[in-house]
């Protein structure tokens, strides 16, 4: 029973990033895509005025899930880290770049030093997710060995399940932060923004899912047991509910809703990771290693669980008040297109 505890402790707190962190990561695909530097300031400016409260919180569920999987799966973690050192060290740096010239962008002297950091920031928001659906694609595809360094260090993460994984990742990342722009818009007046954003999430929610679908014939060909967990049992009803919630958050965007679209789109990426987690049980290696074989002592286990029994209760509060505090509104900074203090007076 620990054992099954701690991995849906696990599970929850990958969910978590992949929900709050993609919607980060996806904002930076929208700065990447918004155009020039006058005519994507508006867009620009908009991502940088609803990032701003929350960005460096999201980070924390990423930091709970290595400290778990470290501690409750120590073999696993050993195998994960070494066989996927490469896309997992490269998502480490893009997330490090990333927080440093978003949070440096905004106290730019010239023009020039705003788009350097801008493209800083823009690239490696498309670039983590990608490393980062790669790993998930080398695990979930079976090419992640137990043993150090045990597995091929590119096969493991560049082959067809990883790249459609990542791939996927971007898009529902961009999904996920058109829907939240789009409110974001809404509660700051300007409706330009709205239907800047409204479209965008349109467009990417249709993408995304297309792309999804796609990317299980992907998987049908290259990872079998992958494909037989996503299609049947407790893995199929996941990506059925992840296609309604999908389907759902696009009508709500399109009526102008974007308010029970923002749990409905969140709904849909949630369920997407959960049905991962179901294809792939009871194994955490898939054909090579089982939760009950890869899980720590039971004394660590128990240590483990009360202590993150006593964590939640200062951290869901915490993050809680803070979400609430931003879609409240009173934590908004002003409006400002990003270019605009570079304009002549």
């Amino acid at each position: 029973m620990l054992p099954e505890i701690c991995a849906g402790l696990v599970i929850l707190g990958v969910t978590a990033y992949a929900v709050f962190g993609s919607a980060d990561f996806g904002a930076g695909f929208w700065d990447l895509t918004a155009g020039g530097a006058e005519r994507g300031g508006r867009v620009r400016g908009m991502i940088q005025r609803s990032m701003s409260p929350v960005w460096e919180a999201n980070h924390v569920w990423l930091i709970f899930v290595l400290v778990m999987v470290w501690t409750a799966f120590p073999v696993a973690f050993g195998s994960l880290m070494s066989t996927l050192s490469i896309p997992l060290f490269l998502a480490a740096l893009g997330v490090i770049f990333r927080g440093m010239a978003f949070a440096l962008r905004g106290q730019a002297a010239t023009i020039n030093e705003a788009r350097v950091l801008g493209a800083v920031f823009a690239f490696s928001s498309v670039l983590i997710p990608f490393f980062f659906g790669a790993a998930i694609g080398g695990i979930a595809s079976g090419r992640v060995p137990v043993g150090n360094a045990a597995g091929d260090m590119i096969d493991s993460w560049l082959n067809p399940t990883s790249i459609a994984i990542g791939i996927v990742a971007i898009l529902t990342g961009a999904h996920l932060a058109a829907v939240f722009l789009t409110g974001d818009a809404k509660r700051a007046e300007l409706p330009d923004m709205i239907a800047a954003f409204r479209i965008r999430a349109i467009g990417s929610g249709i993408v995304a899912g297309v792309v999804a679908l796609a990317s299980l014939f992907v998987v049908r060909s290259d990872a079998r047991a992958l494909y037989d967990g996503l299609t049947s049992g407790d893995g199929l009803l996941a990506v059925l509910v992840s296609g309604a919630a999908g389907f759902v958050t696009i009508f709500l965007v399109a009526t102008h809703r974007f308010g029970p679209a923002r749990f409905a789109a969140a709904l849909a990426v949630a369920a997407m990771t959960v049905g991962w987690a179901l294809a792939q049980d009871p194994y955490v290696l898939p054909g090579q290693l089982t939760l009950d074989e890869a899980a720590a002592s039971d004394t660590t286990l128990i240590a483990l669980v009360v202590s993150v029994g006593l964590g939640m209760l200062v951290l869901v509060p915490s993050l809680w008040w803070l979400y609430r505090l931003v879609l409240k509104g009173t934590l908004d900074e002003g409006y400002e297109p990003l270019d605009q203090r570079f304009r002549p007076s």
